[in-house]
């Protein structure tokens, strides 16, 4: 059975203002399976990230050359709504950024934004992302109080929460774990991949030990160049490229 290509990435290239940030990207992503791009910090992984669902449109002077297609369809595409792209790719930040409103609320505001104001159907919505976060036993007798009194890594998983309850297909992640201890780092971890039976995630970690545990595939970035892009067991043991090498052995980064 072939994997299903879930997004397409072809000649990317991206410009902050005379910058050439991303050189040239040309990459498949796969449904229902976790890919983690790894690199240097400033190496282009998280600038890379947001393309896939628009968010660099927020910053100024960036142009962007080449395509990105979701499920065969041309995001860049002049008749993308923008919106309805972010609720179907939906993103997860370095920081947990739970809105100062109390945790149904934050699991209740994509939905309500998009026209949803049932109160069952919004119950319901609440439980089930909640319950996909694997945090609903925590917080379901306390879903009235403010999410800003959860420890991290509660926060991080109400926020994985929150951008599960617009019923996204795709997930990404910039790296979700890096303000967490090893304990919720572990928890996340396990989550997505529980996570990865129903959604497609891309993951951008600074942690290699991390990208080994959980991806299936892992493309290693270096100076907004996409260096090299496999299955991640064959990356880390026969990288074929001495760059990424000299990356995972830690000779330099």
């Amino acid at each position: 059975m072939s994997e299903k290509i879930k997004i397409e990435v072809k000649n990317l290239d991206l410009y902050y203002g005379e910058n050439h940030a991303l050189k040239n990207v040309n990459m498949d992503i796969f449904e229902k399976k976790i890919t983690a791009f790894i690199g240097p910090s400033g190496c282009g992984k998280s600038t890379f990230l947001k393309t896939l669902n628009r968010m660099n449109d927020m910053v100024d002077n960036v142009h962007i050359c080449g395509k990105v297609s979701l499920d065969g369809e041309d995001i860049y595409g002049e008749h993308i709504d923008t919106i309805t792209l972010r609720k179907n790719i939906g993103m997860v930040f370095q920081q947990p950024n739970p809105f100062p409103m109390s945790i149904y609320d934050n699991i209740a505001y994509g939905p309500r934004v998009h026209g949803i104001k049932d109160k069952r159907k919004l119950d319901q919505i609440v439980e089930e992302s909640l319950r996909g976060a694997a945090i609903f036993d925590e917080v379901k007798d306390r879903l009235k109080k403010s999410a800003l009194g959860l420890s991290g890594g509660q926060q991080q998983r109400i926020c994985i929460a929150r951008a599960l309850a617009v019923k996204p297909s795709v997930l990404l992640m910039d790296e979700p774990t890096s303000a967490l201890d090893p304990i919720s780092t572990s928890k996340i971890e396990d989550l997505m991949e529980e996570l990865k039976k129903k959604y497609t995630i891309v993951v951008v970690t600074h942690n290699m030990q991390q990208a080994l545990r959980v991806s299936d595939y892992t493309a290693f970035f270096l100076v907004g160049e996409m260096v090299e892009y496999g299955e991640t067991k064959n990356l880390f043991t026969y990288p074929q490229d001495k760059r990424t090498e000299d990356y995972i052995t830690g000779r330099f980064g």
